[in-house]
């Protein structure tokens, strides 16, 4: 297969796959007796499927190094899901656009500090790939009855580079 040129994460870029997750430009107004500012709505929860219930758990992913060798994704065709960090340590996000139910124009973004993605329901994209080291990140995604993974394995590596 081809490199992959890794992009900077803005959200215009991001658009087709899903939502960045970032307090830049984001709806806020403060709470709890101006003690606190809520950030509202920062990306849109898709559920889809029978018995669909929100799921939020912590991931804890070991690092991967570059250059990258991508032989997997994945999608998930009954719920979005996000993910927000837990540490500043860099990190990747992998999507591609589907073609009649395979993977195609595969991109990689690294993400600032403090930003995260929401993947929309039914994206191809990697596994979560954070760099360096191990780090904790909180996802939200879809719980409930019926199958929300698919995977596509390619028959020749693509790689992630600088």
């Amino acid at each position: 297969m081809a490199n992959i040129l890794i992009e900077p994460l803005t959200a215009s870029a991001f658009a087709p796959f899903g939502q960045v997750i970032e307090l830049a430009g984001a709806n806020h107004y403060p709470i709890n007796a101006g003690m606190t500012e809520r950030y509202h709505d920062l990306a849109r929860v898709e559920l889809g499927g029978v018995h669909a219930r929100p799921l939020i758990s912590i991931f804890r992913g070991q690092p991967y190094t570059l250059p990258l060798s991508l032989t997997l994704v994945e999608r998930h065709p009954l719920g979005s899901q996000a993910f927000y960090p837990l540490t500043q340590n860099p990190w990747l996000v992998i999507v591609a656009e589907d073609h009649s139910g395979t993977p195609t124009r595969l991109r990689a973004f690294r993400p600032s500090p403090g930003q995260g993605v929401n993947i929309a329901m039914n994206t191809w994209h990697g596994v979560l790939t954070p760099l360096e080291a191990e780090s904790d990140f909180i996802v939200v995604d879809r719980g409930g009855d019926g199958n929300n993974l698919e995977e596509h394995h390619f028959d020749a590596a693509w790689t992630i580079v600088e």
